[in-house]
Parts: C-alpha cells; structure tokens; sequence
C-alpha cells in the first residue's frame, strides 16, 4: 500500500497538524472499535474476542521494532512500563538523561533518589559524552516531544555499551515513522496514541531477555499469567516466563482499536511514512525560510503563531513556547501551504 492509497484510509479534516499530541486512527480501527462498543452496549459478545487484539498488537509492535513478541509487554501508559526497570536499580546507581527529556522517562528515575539512586540531566547534545565508567543506565527520547530533535540512537548506545551501562529509550515520538532497531536497547517503551494511532491506554515495552532477569513484576495479576485463564484464582505464582509477566490487565476497547491502526502502519512501511512525513515537515520548513530537517515534528518561532493558526483553523501545539507542527501519513501538502498562509500572510 502507497501513500497515496494509505490516505483514503483517513478523513481528517484540513489543517491536524499536531499527531504528536495524538494521532487520527485510520479507518479500520476506527470501524472495529464501533463495532467492539455496540457490543458492549447490547451484551452481543464475549470479552475474549476483545481480549485477542492484545496479542495482534504485541505482535505487529515487535515487527515494526525488530524484536521478538515474546520480549513485549503491554501497558497502559510509558512510565507504569518503566517503572519496574527503576526500581531494580541498586540504591547508589548512577542514571543520565536529557535536561529536557518528557518527565514518563525521567519521573521513574527520580521517584528513586531517596534510596540513593542518582539521576544528572545535561543537554541532549553532550548525551553520549556524559555516559561515563559510573554510568549504570542512560534514559533518553528517540525523538525529543518538545522540539522534535532526532537522538543519536546508534552512538548513546555505542557509549552505553562501552561504559556497561543499561539503556532506556522512550520511543513514543518516533515509533510509527522513524525505522529502528529496538533490540539495541535495553528498553523501549512506546506509548501507542500518537504516532502509532491507536486509542489513548495502549503502551509497549520491549524489555530484554538479560534485563528481564534483574526485575520484579510488581504490578502482576491474572493477566501475567502463564495460562492467563488458568490464572483467575489461587496460588501457586505462576507468572509467563517471558515479557508477558509484566503485562497489567488490558482496557479492551483501546486495544481492540490499536491492533488494526498498527497492522496498517506494518501494511505501508515505517520507511515511506518517515519519507512522507519529513518531506512534508521540510516543505514547512522551508516555507518558513529554515534549513532542512530529518524530524517528522518541527518547532518554530514565529510572532503569534498561536493565533494566527487558530485563526485559519490549524491545529498544532505550544511546547516550550514555541510552536510545534507534527505531519503523519494522512497529512498533506496542502495542509502544509494553508500553515503557511497563515503564518506568513
């Protein structure tokens, strides 16, 4: 499927430039999630069908990474998904991050300082430099929220790995257009609403076989389960030996319509859909008269910007006291030239 045929998938209207607040589902997940709540509404079906999407989209999340199913676990939200990893972090431990890192990958790693774990933001550009011998993790955006800054995947974790320091990626606001390996990473954990354009209460985690071994699945119930049907009632602990153990019990409704809006991205290919959205935020740019990106989101500075979109009726976002512009697949050119118009009118 091309892009041209992906877009009559969608029906946004003109001017939804803001994916990296939340993303449009396409038509397939929009139609099953009617579907799943009609049948709700009347009592017309059983939840185990609802239930089966969880593992669709295990499975489609771990093709677009590059890692097992097996080493996937779902959640609701990045932080929760995090949060198991933070607490195996030995008191005195010694964590990294970006000064301006989106607090679902910092507040994990801060909660922790009163056992004595130690966390030091410096600016994204000296990551790779402040990864050190008494560096025990290093925690960073693939692609930062507030400004669309692209990380220096390959050399953090080169650093990383020199240093025997575990690494942490949120990938939240690259996965869905920005192609790369997960399995290089300790940990990538991704929430599902935005550019992979499912409903809000979706998250994955790829959690590594090694790593796995150090944490505690603290938040585990039925749904952790080996044989999670077998797991209503009773001891003995019989948790899944793989990533599974870490699973929370899904809200059904938000999976039933993620698994079709990640199948579709699978369907087009992360490498045409970062080819599209960057052409798109480059022609945006260069309206603008900047240089060049390789981000599907963009800040600028530009005299009331904010109103000036709101006006021509261009939905984009504040961040940082800029504004933020995010193009996806369903975006077009024409929804670039009206933001345009407006700012430069």
């Amino acid at each position: 499927m091309d892009i041209e045929q992906a877009q009559q998938l969608w029906k946004p209207e003109p001017g939804w430039l803001n994916t990296a607040s939340y993303g449009l589902p396409p038509e397939p997940a929009w139609t099953a999630l009617q579907e799943a709540l009609a049948d709700w509404r009347t009592g017309s079906s059983s939840w185990e069908g609802w239930g089966q999407s969880v593992d669709r989209a295990r499975a489609a999340f771990a093709g677009l990474v590059g890692v097992p199913a097996g080493d996937v676990a779902v959640g609701a939200a990045v932080s929760q998904l995090l949060a198991p990893v933070a607490a195996a972090l030995p008191a005195g431990a010694n964590v990294v991050v970006p000064e301006v890192e989106f607090t679902s990958n910092l507040f994990p790693w801060l909660v922790q300082e009163e056992r004595g774990v130690r966390v030091r933001t410096v600016p994204l550009t000296g990551l790779v430099d402040a990864i050190d011998a008494d560096t025990d993790l290093v925690a960073f955006s693939l692609v930062q929220s507030a400004d669309g800054a692209v990380a220096a995947y390959d050399e953090i974790v080169a650093a990383a790995r020199a240093h025997g320091a575990l690494v942490a990626v949120d990938a939240t606001q690259a996965c869905g257009w920005l192609p790369f390996d997960g399995s290089r990473a300790d940990v990538v954990a991704v929430a599902g609403y935005k550019w992979l354009m499912g409903p809000r209460g979706c998250a994955y985690a790829y959690l590594a076989p090694e790593l796995r071994e150090r944490l505690r699945p603290d938040a585990a119930g039925w749904y952790a389960g080996a044989d999670p049907h077998a797991s209503y009632y009773g001891p003995p602990l019989r948790l899944a030996g793989d990533a599974r153990r870490f699973d929370i019990s899904p809200a059904w409704f938000s999976w039933v319509g993620a698994a079709p809006a990640l199948e579709v991205v699978a369907e087009i290919g992360v490498p045409a859909i970062r080819a599209h959205d960057v052409a798109l935020a480059n022609r945006f740019l260069a309206g603008l008269g900047r240089p060049p990106g390789e981000s599907a989101i963009v800040a600028v500075d530009v005299p009331d910007a904010e109103l000036r979109l709101e006006r021509a009726g261009i939905r984009a976002a504040v961040r940082a006291g800029r504004v933020r512009a995010s193009f996806h697949v369903y975006s077009t050119e024409a929804d670039v030239d009206a933001a345009l118009t407006a700012l430069t009118g």
